[in-house]
């Protein structure tokens, strides 16, 4: 399975000239952990970072910093780690294990956002895997009873 496959769309960007306020009003508004910093190239999005509802509370709030002050891209803690839309759906999972992330942007070949991988994306598809086979399981146990005397 590729991950442009199962990848969410719908992703909340914004400049990482704004503020660090504005990151964390956006994940409010739209009940997100995580707003996708990006630049705009000749009108294609590309992201620069990602910043996360944990950066906001480890990097600003226990520090004590004003959100208000801080442009969002200050508090990107790494290099950005991305996925391809056409990657194999377990080469992203393991690039998620080696960079200690559990959010991917997605990208296009040409580098432009296109969505976001989540563990949540991917738990909920392992829940939707696990529910098909013990459907598989059940369907053939019950076949099974009525089959046999």
């Amino acid at each position: 399975m590729r991950v442009g496959e199962i990848c969410n769309r719908e992703v909340i960007v914004m400049s990482g000239d704004e503020s660090v306020q504005v990151a964390g009003e956006l994940m409010r508004r739209f009940h997100v952990g995580d707003v996708v910093l990006v630049e705009d190239r000749d009108g294609k999005r590309i992201p620069t970072g990602i910043v996360t509802d944990r950066d906001l509370v480890v990097e600003v709030m226990v520090p004590g910093l004003d959100p208000g002050a801080l442009a969002a891209r200050d508090i990107v803690t790494s290099t950005l780690a991305v996925a391809r839309e056409d990657d194999d759906l377990y080469d992203a999972l393991e690039r998620m294990r080696e960079k200690a992330v559990r959010r991917l942007p997605v990208v296009d070949a040409d580098g432009v956002l296109i969505g976001i991988l989540t563990m949540d994306d991917l738990g909920a598809l392992l829940a939707e895997m696990q529910s098909r086979i013990w459907a598989v399981v059940e369907r053939q146990r019950s076949r099974e009873e009525r089959t046999r005397p």
